[in-house]
C-alpha cells in the first residue's frame, strides 16, 4: 500500500481510493508476470547453460520495472545439488511478488466487500499457508528450490492453485473493476456514484484545479478523484507526490469541511493562510503517528465553513482548486530562499506568489538557488563577502522586492515556452538594476546632502558682504539662525543615509561617505555661529580674507556637488570624458583647500596686528578656524570618494 493510500484510508476516505488502487493493481500485474517469467527462464537457463540467454530487458521495461540490475539474472543463475538454484536477486523478486499479490487484492477487497471478495481474499490465504511456497512468504537468499519455483508459476488448475493462477483470475476481474470505476470524468476528476446536483459543484472545483495547473510545469500531481459518500459530495486530490499531502474535501448542503494532512508543519500553517479573508475557521492542528508513514507521523488540519448561496459555494471551491498548485514542491522552495531571505521574508515571499498566482515552481524550474548565485555572482562581484546573503547585500525589502521580481520573470518565460537561458539573462540585468538603483538611491542622498554645504558656505559669504554695511549684527545672527536650520536636515539627510544602509549593507560605503561630509556641515554651522561673537567693531570690519575664505568653501562645496554627480556616470570600462570629468572636479577640491589654508594664515596676520581687544578677534579667528577645518574635511571626502571610484566601480576590486 503506498503512502497516499495509508493517508486517505487513515482519513476514513477509502472509497476514494477506488480508481487509485485499481490502476495500481492493474500495473502490479504487469510486474508480478515478468516476475514468474523471470524466475522461470532463470530456472531454464540453469538447466541448459549452452542455450543463448536472453536478459529480458524489454520484458522488464514493458513491465515497469526500473531496475536494471534485473537483467543480469538470467544469465547468472546456476543449478545446485539436491534440486535447488542459485539465482541472483531472487530474495528481491519473492519481496516484489508478494508485495504485489497484495496490491492486486486490495482495491478488490475495497470495491466488492467481505461477500464478493472473500474468494480471492481465502484463495490469497491459503496460498500463503501453503508449505510449497515456504520460501516466497519469507525469502532469506538467492537459492530457491525447482519445486518452489513450479508451485509458483503454475498455470494448470489440475495440479491445484497458484499464485500465478490467482494472478490471472484478479486480472480478469479488475478489468471488470476498471471499467465500473472509469466510467466517466468531469473536467479531468474521475466521478462515480455522484448525483447530478454534484456535477456544477465538481466542475467549480476542477476550474479552479485548471486555472493554476499550468503553474507546476511538468511535476505530477493535481489528480482528483469525486464521489458521494452517504449525504456528503467527497473530493480527494492527491497533490504532489509526498507521504501523507492529501486534501480530503466534503460538501453537504452548503457547508464545506478541509481535511489537510502533511508531513510538513510549515507547509500546514501556509496552506491555511491562504484562505485568510475567506472565512474559514480552522480547528488546532494535530500531529498523528502512523508506523505506516516514512517519517512515522504527520500533521491534520481541519476547516470549516459555510457559504451563503449555492453561487458561494461554487466560488469557494473554484478558490480551493486553485491554491492546491502552490503546495507542491512547497518545502523545497522554502530551503533554497534560506539561502538568500530570512525565514519570516521568504514565507512572505511564497505567500505572495500565491496570491499573486504565480507560484514557485518557475523559480524552482529555472534553477533555483543556482540562478540567484549566477545574478549574484553577475551584479555583486567584490561586494559580497563569504557568508553574506542576498539580503545583506540589498537589505531585506529591496531583497524581498527582487525575489518578488524574480518570480514573476520566471513564471512570465517558463510559460511562454522561452528557455531557461533567457530568465537567466533577464534576472541578472534585474539584480544589476537593483544594485545600480540603490546606489542611485544613496548618491542621491549624498548631492542632496552636499547643496547644503553649498547654501551654509553661501550663507556665510554673503552674511559678511552684507556685513559691511548696517546692522552687521543683524546679519550674521540670521545668518547663524539659517545656518543651524539648515545644519540639522543635513542631520536628517545623514540619518537618512544610515538606515537606508542597514536596508543594504553594500550601501555602507555611502553612509560613511556621507557622514564624513556631515563633518564639513558641522564646521560651516559652527563658523556662522562664532561669527555672532565678535563685537559690533570687529563686525563691521570683517578682513577680505575671511570673505576670500568663505568663497573657497563654496566653490569647494560645489566642485563636492559636481564630482557626486560625475560619480553616477563612471563604469568599468565607461566614457573616458565622465572619467576626466571626475578628475578634474577632484583636483579644483585640492587646490581649493591649499587656497583656504593661505587665506587663514593671512586672516591670522590681519587680525593679530590690527586688534584692539581679544573680543574684537575671537569670533573671526574661530570662524576663520572653522572655515578651514571645513576645507580639510571637505577634501577628505573627497579623497574617500575618488579611491571608491577608482578603486571599487573603475578597478573592479
Amino acid at each position: 500500500m503506498t503512502q497516499k493510500t495509508l493517508i486517505v484510508s487513515a482519513l476514513g476516505e477509502e472509497k476514494l481510493l477506488l480508481p487509485s488502487l485499481v490502476n495500481a493493481a492493474l500495473t502490479a500485474n504487469d510486474r508480478v508476470k515478468y516476475l514468474f517469467t523471470l524466475l522461470q527462464t532463470a530456472r531454464s537457463h540453469a538447466d541448459h547453460p549452452n542455450v543463448p540467454v536472453s536478459t529480458l530487458s524489454a520484458e522488464r521495461l514493458a513491465a515497469g520495472v526500473t531496475d536494471p540490475g534485473f537483467d543480469a539474472v538470467v544469465a547468472g543463475a546456476q543449478k545446485l545439488s539436491d534440486e535447488r538454484y542459485l539465482i541472483p536477486r531472487a530474495d528481491v523478486a519473492l519481496r516484489l511478488i508478494a508485495e504485489d499479490l497484495g496490491q492486486m487484492l486490495a482495491p478488490l477487497v475495497l470495491a466488492a466487500g467481505d461477500a464478493r471478495a472473500s474468494e480471492f481474499s481465502a484463495r490469497h490465504q491459503r496460498l500463503a499457508d501453503d508449505p510449497r511456497l515456504a520460501e516466497l512468504q519469507n525469502p532469506g537468499s538467492e537459492t530457491l528450490r525447482g519445486s518452489s519455483i513450479e508451485a509458483m508459476t503454475s498455470g494448470d488448475r489440475g495440479r491445484g492453485d497458484s499464485p500465478h493462477l490467482l494472478v490471472m483470475d484478479m486480472h480478469k476481474a479488475l478489468n471488470r473493476l476498471q471499467a465500473e470505476v472509469a466510467g466517466e470524468t468531469i473536467d479531468g476528476a474521475s466521478v462515480y456514484d455522484i448525483r447530478n446536483s454534484d456535477r456544477a459543484l465538481i466542475t467549480a472545483f476542477m476550474a479552479g484545479v485548471a486555472a493554476t495547473r499550468p503553474l507546476k510545469f511538468e511535476h505530477p500531481g493535481l489528480a482528483t478523484t469525486a464521489t458521494r459518500v452517504g449525504r456528503k459530495l467527497v473530493l480527494q486530490n492527491d497533490i504532489g507526490t509526498t507521504d501523507a499531502h492529501v486534501l480530503v474535501v466534503h460538501v453537504s448542503g452548503r457547508e464545506v469541511s478541509i481535511t489537510y494532512t502533511d508531513v510538513h508543519l510549515p507547509r500546514l500553517l501556509f496552506f491555511q493562510s491562504l484562505f485568510k479573508g475567506h472565512g474559514v475557521n480552522w480547528e488546532g492542528t494535530r500531529s498523528r503517528q502512523d508506523s505506516g508513514m516514512e517519517s512515522g507521523f504527520y500533521h491534520l488540519g481541519l476547516g470549516r465553513i459555510t457559504l451563503a448561496s449555492s453561487q458561494a459555494l461554487r466560488d469557494f471551491l473554484q478558490f480551493l482548486g486553485s491554491r492546491l498548485v502552490f503546495l507542491i514542491d512547497w518545502n523545497r522552495a522554502r530551503k533554497r530562499l534560506r539561502h538568500f531571505l530570512p525565514k519570516p521574508e521568504s514565507l512572505a515571499l511564497l505567500k505572495w506568489g500565491a496570491d499573486e498566482n504565480i507560484g514557485h515552481m518557475a523559480f524552482l524550474k529555472a534553477g533555483g538557488e543556482r540562478l540567484v548565485y549566477d545574478a549574484m555572482e553577475f551584479a555583486l562581484a567584490g561586494r559580497v563577502h563569504l557568508g553574506e546573503t542576498l539580503s545583506d547585500a540589498l537589505g531585506r525589502e529591496r531583497a524581498l522586492e527582487f525575489m518578488r521580481t524574480l518570480f514573476r520573470i520566471a513564471a512570465r518565460y517558463l510559460l511562454d515556452g522561452r528557455p531557461v537561458s533567457l530568465v537567466e539573462d533577464e534576472v541578472k540585468a534585474e539584480l544589476a538594476g537593483y544594485v545600480s538603483s540603490a546606489q542611485e538611491d544613496m548618491l542621491d542622498i549624498a548631492v542632496e546632502h552636499a547643496s547644503y554645504l553649498v547654501e551654509l558656505a553661501s550663507g556665510i559669504r554673503d552674511s559678511l558682504v552684507r556685513a559691511r554695511g548696517a546692522d552687521p549684527l543683524q546679519v550674521l545672527a540670521a545668518n547663524a539662525e539659517r545656518a543651524k536650520e539648515w545644519e540639522s536636515r543635513a542631520d536628517e539627510l545623514l540619518n537618512a543615509a544610515r538606515a537606508a544602509a542597514r536596508r543594504a549593507d553594500g550601501m555602507n560605503f555611502f553612509a560613511a561617505l556621507i557622514e564624513s561630509a556631515d563633518d564639513v556641515a558641522d564646521d560651516l554651522e559652527d563658523a556662522a555661529f562664532n561669527l555672532t561673537l565678535a563685537t559690533g567693531k570687529g563686525q563691521g570690519q570683517m578682513p577680505p580674507a575671511l570673505v576670500e575664505l568663505a568663497g573657497y568653501l563654496v566653490q569647494g562645496a560645489q566642485e563636492y556637488v559636481m564630482l557626486l554627480e560625475t560619480a553616477r556616470h563612471i563604469r568599468r570600462g565607461g566614457s573616458r570624458e565622465d572619467t576626466q570629468d571626475f578628475v578634474e572636479a577632484f583636483h579644483r577640491i585640492a587646490s581649493l583647500e591649499h587656497l583656504c589654508d593661505d587665506a587663514q594664515r593671512v586672516l591670522k596676520r590681519a587680525l593679530l596686528g590690527n586688534a584692539d581687544r581679544f573680543a574684537d578677534i575671537y569670533g573671526v579667528l574661530e570662524a576663520g578656524r572653522k572655515l578651514e577645518h571645513a576645507s580639510d574635511h571637505l577634501l577628505w571626502v573627497a579623497i574617500t570618494l575618488r579611491d571608491h571610484i577608482f578603486g571599487q566601480v573603475v578597478g573592479g576590486g
